[in-house]
């Protein structure tokens, strides 16, 4: 026996769970629900995750330019004492 595990999009979860029903017994020995917990917390967690690697990736290959902190913030109180 294997276990599958499936990512369904929320509007076909009951489509996917009906059918998956309909086969227990047949090719389906069970059918188990888990909620991700990552989701429980935060409904956008993946989105989130993905917006962060993408900004990781686009600093470490240059395509995001970076700026020092420190510099900025200098540049910035020297413009403001003129």
């Amino acid at each position: 026996m294997q276990t599958i595990q499936l990512q369904v999009k929320d509007n076909y979860a009951q489509n996917i769970l009906e059918i998956l029903q309909n086969l227990k017994g047949v090719m389906i020995e069970s059918v188990e629900v888990q909620k991700d917990k990552n989701l429980e917390y935060d409904p956008y967690f993946y989105e989130r995750k993905t917006h962060i690697e993408k900004t990781i990736e686009a600093v470490d290959n240059g395509t995001m330019e970076m700026y020092d902190f420190n510099e900025s913030i200098d540049a910035l109180i020297h413009k403001l004492e003129k």
